[in-house]
């Protein structure tokens, strides 16, 4: 993604949103390194359903090594062929690759000035990329920080209707170890943006 910088000050909140979109971003985005484990491993969360799960993830990732969580994306999300799961938006959506929802985010990100980086290869409808866009319009990664409004109609069209379904799949997933604890933060992740989306509606 391309990098713009903002004069417009963003709230703390809003900031550990972008924070946490950009971190799940990271990490699925490739298997992450004993860097990233040990970062992970320090996170601690409250009593809240979303603490629960950052907890849980920081436990599993105590004890997962480089190895092992390299074999495990690779069998979620690469596969011979394909892997257990296609974390796209036009699969969830329609049941295919590449199909509208694609064409519709392509078009929302040339509005907003996004575009993908050339050492991308990865339709940009994928679950990570999403996630990095979330965080770039909250912080104004892309030019000033995106409208509340912008937002939730970039989170309603692009994200709420299907990543709470991919993160559900995440957990479940017969290969997912510490990729489950990752779908856990990000479902409750999800239902907290959705919410606070629908209650800001006006």
């Amino acid at each position: 993604m391309n990098v713009a910088t903002s004069t417009v000050e963003v709230a703390e909140e809003d900031r550990l949103r972008a924070d946490l979109y950009n971190y799940l971003g990271l990490i699925l985005s490739a298997p992450p390194d004993q860097m990233l484990l040990d970062q992970t491993a320090g996170l601690s969360g409250d009593d809240t359903p979303l603490g629960q799960a950052i907890t849980g993830l920081a436990r599993v990732a105590k004890v997962t090594k480089p190895k092992a969580v390299v074999s495990e994306f690779n069998a979620l999300f690469i596969g011979l062929g394909r892997g257990e799961l296609l974390p796209y938006a036009s699969y969830y959506m329609t049941g295919f690759l590449n199909e509208k929802p694609l064409a519709k985010l392509r078009g929302d990100m040339a509005a907003m000035g996004m575009t993908r980086a050339s050492n991308v290869f990865e339709p940009e409808d994928n679950i990570a990329s999403l996630m990095e866009m979330m965080a770039g319009m909250i912080v104004g990664r892309f030019g000033e920080p995106a409208t509340l409004q912008r937002q939730r109609d970039f989170f309603n069209t692009h994200i709420g209707t299907w990543a709470g379904h991919f993160f559900n799949d995440l957990q479940a997933a017969k290969t997912s170890v510490l990729y489950a604890s990752v779908g856990a933060v990000g479902a409750a992740f999800m239902d907290i943006e959705r919410e606070a989306y629908r209650m800001t509606a006006g």
